[in-house]
């Protein structure tokens, strides 16, 4: 099937296969179907593809040429002459044989009525007057067609009133000028295709080399335009900040703004005349109450058709109006009637009550009435379907029309007594007087069903009576768990161990019966319910669990191993497969109700069944992580127990259980198991330090010295714990015993943290030669160590030798160039001795050798900054973020370097790069507490210092920000949050910890300093600004 799209926009279904029609075919068909000639047909299969009408595609099959099954093609007739409209079919002209046939001799048009024959300056001689003596026409008109013959096509095409001559209204085209007229009747082949193609690509580069100039320029004008057109809002922005300073008595002072347009209005003119007697006379008649009719006016009416006064009392018009008032509340009465028996309308509200009421249109109440009819035939086709008359009765209830819900409903259970379903929906849409008459009558027709039973226990109010209907219902249904359920919940403890007895006899196969029993019962008791339960369900894992917490419970730990092994033992053999997640979720159970003894023995008899041993110790650890998520302490503490049995050398499993008594256990817990760690891992490190420091931070020194004693025994060349040593005691100032630890360490030939921990202490007593003796003894051994060239140059500095920390930071460098700290230093030693100039090259040297490094560029902008360079230093961070464009850092600096009204569109574009760099974060944060949006900025300073706890200067600012807005609470969480992360890192933070009158400092004390440096520093770039 082919699609032909004809030039009157009708479509042609043509029932050709195109695998097996040729081109010619096709057009045979158009012919056969339009009547259009095939010479003028012109196909297209798309808007620039034609199907040509060369000889050797003539026999092309449609399918090489590109057309498939369901394709449409366009039909194009040419027109010559420019004609207006197109014709579906072109009519051939009536064909004149005698216009071209050869005329009499000596003929003259016109001449039987008077006409005479006259010449033009085309002929040659006079006119003649007699007809004899004209010349022959044919032969003038042979002569007179111009120079040749026409051949054969001519004539056709004269025939056809066609003609090719050069029309300059068809070839113009009022969008591309006079061109396309040139070239319209030309085919459109590849070669077409292929310049076409070239010339777009040229246009498209063109334009997109024009692009960037144009955005940019677009860009700037955009921002000079906001620059020099700023909002309302950010123009007084620093004066709304700037109302927080006012009293209230200044608030009093500020006037109140007045109406004064009342000036410019026009005073109109007001004239005043005295008011008639009449206007009086008539509000006063109006405003008369008659409460009765008047005798004689009556009688003055009565005629024949009127009923006689004598017949007809007086009527008092008060009395009407009451009568209307009961008519009234009838009505409210009947509204008040409802399924729930309360009332709908508020009898002091009722108008409000009116205006609130839903009324339904007319396409709702069409559906309605359609509906209602559909389930009238369908109760009355099959009376004994309960659903029909389920849903009859809630059309009619959405209807508003209730008493006819009840009456079908009431219908339906007389037509479907035995269905409970009709039964419940009959007691919900009666009142609440007939609902319990309705429920009787349903359980005397269904006494077997628990629904009907529980419904009427539940519109009983009263307990006892409630308590009543249900034992009623389980004389019907002694098997009904739901129904002993709700007795025994009703009854006191005493009569529901009576009532579970007898349950578990009615429903033995029950489980939560049996443990509801045994909960209720002795100790002697319970285990001879248990042991009946387990006769009764000698598969359910539950009963096994209840009997080892029964045992827990009353002091018979030794026993709770033996029940639970013994129970996996009973129910494998009875074919039951233990499910290990189960299990362990039995396990969290049994924690939560404090059976901790048979929390572990679930645990040790059931973590290893169904994995493999080479997967137990991963399975294990990722079990014990999901508990401590859970909260299950003592399950995880089970699993690493027994884990530990199984892997006693496992470095891995003993810091995991470390770390779980390090945060949820106890010092003494922490303690045992790091002495029983370090007994079968007596090579780990790791688990030595981890005992060393918890006694050191109990305050216990001697304790932690005499571990390092026993680690040292146990791992002699152990660099960590020769360090860990000297830091106790250098904590503890025994500076003494710090540098005795050092030197034997360094005799021994300890490595280059050795002598740099010499060096900090020697500094630390203010030993300059010594602490230079050794640096430079250590930059002999280790030269590529950068931090002893760090400190050598500090040390420099710090004496006022300038331009030998100048010659230290220079051979740092040649042995460490890509050493950041190492140019940053001799970059503000430079700014510091020379000049801007010279540290502007020294970080442009380090730039080039350290490439997309954005603490260097961000030394260069601050520098830059520094001397006012307020253009240059923009210019290179818009480079920095060119070539760092995810750096946070870069991008929290230019949030805090733009100008305010800029800052958000920065903050935004950094959160797009970095979403989750703490920089950027922090940085937000700022902009909120600027605009006053302490909530917000309370969460982002929150989510900072999440991401990067070990950054200090992020704890510092949180801090600050609480000091000003948060409450003393708040603030001591923050500060203990901070300490328990122990943050090490931070441009503020490690220039006051590394200070030497802050090297012993608590984190606490190291905190609030950074506070008053990030103060001090806010404080001066406020007065910068001024």
């Amino acid at each position: 099937m082919v699609f032909i799209t004809s030039p009157n926009h009708k479509t042609l279904a043509l029932n050709i296969n195109p695998n097996t029609t040729t081109l010619h075919d096709l057009k045979l068909a158009i012919h056969g179907s339009s009547g259009i000639p095939i010479f003028l047909q012109r196909l297209f299969l798309s808007q620039s593809f034609r199907l040509h009408t060369h000889d050797e595609e003539e026999s092309s099959l449609l399918s090489e040429l590109g057309v498939g099954t369901h394709s449409t093609l366009t039909l194009h007739v040419p027109f010559y002459g420019g004609t207006s409209q197109t014709p579906s079919i072109l009519p051939k002209p009536p064909r004149l044989d005698f216009l071209n046939s050869k005329p009499p001799p000596n003929y003259v048009a016109g001449l039987g009525r008077g006409a005479t024959g006259f010449t033009t300056r085309s002929d040659i001689g006079p006119a003649r007057a007699a007809a004899p003596d004209l010349p022959d026409r044919s032969s003038a008109t042979t002569i007179g067609r111009g120079r040749g013959k026409p051949g054969e096509e001519e004539e056709e095409e004269d025939e056809g009133g066609n003609d090719k001559r050069y029309d300059g209204n068809q070839k113009f085209d009022e969008f591309e000028g006079n061109d396309v007229g040139l070239f319209a009747s030309a085919e459109y082949d590849e070669e077409d295709k292929e310049a076409d193609a070239v010339w777009d690509g040229i246009d498209k580069r063109m334009d997109s080399r024009r692009k960037d100039r144009r955005e940019a320029r677009l860009k700037q004008e955009i921002e000079k335009y906001r620059e020099s057109n700023p909002k309302i809002t950010e123009q007084f922005a620093d004066l709304k900040r700037k109302l927080c300073t006012l009293s209230a008595q200044e608030w009093d002072n500020i006037p109140e703004i007045g109406d004064y347009s009342f000036r410019k209005k026009k005073k109109r003119f007001e004239s005043f005349v005295p008011v008639p007697d009449t206007l009086f006379e008539k509000a006063r008649q109006e405003r008369e109450h008659v409460t009765a009719l008047d005798p004689k006016s009556r009688a003055a009416t009565a005629g024949g058709t009127d009923t006689p006064w004598s017949q007809t009392p007086v009527a008092d018009l008060t009395a009407v109006g009451e009568g209307r008032g009961t008519v009234l509340s009838l009505k409210l009465d009947r509204l008040s009637d409802s399924v729930s028996g309360l009332t709908v309308v508020d009898p002091k509200g009722y108008l409000t009550d009116l205006k609130s009421m839903n009324f339904n249109s007319n396409a709702e109440i069409s559906d309605i009435k359609k509906a209602r009819l559909l389930l009238k035939s369908v109760t009355q086709t099959n009376p004994k379907h309960p659903p029909g008359w389920i849903a009859a009765a809630r059309l009619e209830e959405v209807a508003g029309k209730t008493q006819a819900a009840r009456q079908l409903i009431e219908r339906g259970c007389e037509e479907c007594p035995k269905n409970e379903d009709v039964w419940l929906e009959a007691c919900r849409l009666a009142s609440p007087d007939e609902a319990k008459a309705v429920i009787a009558k349903g359980v005397k027709w269904i006494p077997k069903s628990v629904h009907l039973w529980m419904k009427a226990a539940e519109m009983e109010h009263d307990v006892a009576r409630k308590h009543l209907v249900l034992r009623k219902g389980l004389e019907h249904i002694p098997d009904s768990v739901r129904l002993w359920k709700a007795v025994v919940e009703l009854s006191s403890e005493e009569n529901a161990r009576l009532l579970l007895r007898r349950a578990v006899e009615c429903c033995p196969l029950h489980v939560e019966l049996w443990m509801a029993l045994v909960r209720l019962e002795t100790y002697e008791t319970a285990k001879k319910v248990l042991n009946d339960a387990r006769r009764k369900l000698p598969k359910e894992p539950a009963i096994w669990i209840t009997a080892a917490k029964l045992e827990e419970a009353n002091g018979n730990s030794a026993m709770v191993g033996k029940i639970i092994e013994k129970g996996i033992r009973v129910l494998q053999r009875e074919g039951l497969v233990i499910d290990r997640e189960a299990w362990m979720k039995d396990a969290e159970s049994a924690e939560r109700a404090v059976s901790i003894a048979t929390c572990r023995e679930i645990i040790n008899n059931t973590i290893g069944i169904g994995v493999e041993d080479e997967d137990r110790k991963r399975t294990w650890a990722a079990d014990a992580e999901e508990c401590t998520k859970n909260g299950s302490i003592e399950t995880a503490r089970a699993i690493y127990a027994h884990a530990l049995t199984v892997f006693l050398t496992k470095k891995s499993i003993w810091l995991k259980a470390a770390q779980l008594e390090k945060s949820h256990g106890t010092r003494e817990s922490l303690d045992a198991l790091l002495r029983k760690a370090v007994t079968y891992r007596p090579q780990a490190e790791v688990l030595w330090l981890m005992g060393a420091k918890e006694k050191w931070l109990a305050g216990d020194v001697p304790a932690a010295r005499a571990i390092l004693q026993e680690a040292y025994a146990a791992i002699p060349n152990s660099e960590e714990i020769w360090l860990a040593a000297f830091k106790l005691e250098f904590e503890n100032h025994e500076t003494e015993r710090a540098r005795m630890l050092l030197s034997k360490a360094r005799e021994r030939g300890g490595t280059e943290r050795v002598w740099m921990k010499s060096a900090i202490v020697e500094r630390e007593l203010g030993n300059t030669d010594e602490e230079r003796r050794l640096l430079n003894e250590g930059l002999k051994r280790f030269p590529s160590f950068f931090k002893l060239w760090l400190m050598l140059g500090q040390l420099e500095e710090r004496l006022g030798h300038l331009e030998k920390a100048k010659e230290a930071y220079d051979w740092g460098l040649k042995q460490c160039p890509d050493c950041i700290p190492l140019w940053l230093s001799l970059a503000n030693l430079e700014e510091k001795v020379n000049s801007l100039s010279k540290a502007r090259a020294v970080l442009t040297m380090a730039r080039k050798k350290n490439p997309q490094n954005p603490e260097l560029w961000l030394a260069a902008v601050r520098a830059e900054l520094k001397h006012g360079n307020k253009k240059v230093s923009d210019i290179l961070m818009a480079k920095a973020l060119q070539e760092c464009p995810d750096s946070g850092i870069l991008w929290a600096a230019s949030i805090e370097l733009a100008p305010r009204p800029q800052r958000k569109t920065k903050s935004s574009d950094a959160l797009k790069k970095c979403d989750h760099d703490p920089h950027v974060i922090a940085a937000v944060a700022k902009l909120f507490w600027h605009d006053r949006k302490v909530g917000i900025a309370r969460t982002w300073l929150n989510r900072a210092v999440m991401l990067a706890p070990d950054i200090g200067d992020f704890w510092a600012l949180y801090y600050k920000f609480e000091l000003r807005h948060g409450s003393e609470e708040i603030q001591n969480d923050v500060l203990r949050r901070c300490v328990g992360a122990t943050p090490k890192y931070g441009e503020k933070w490690q220039a006051i910890s590394k200070a030497v009158e802050n090297s012993h400092q608590p984190i606490e004390v190291i905190l609030k300093k950074v506070v008053v440096a990030l103060g001090k520093e806010e404080s001066a770039a406020e007065n910068s600004k001024k």
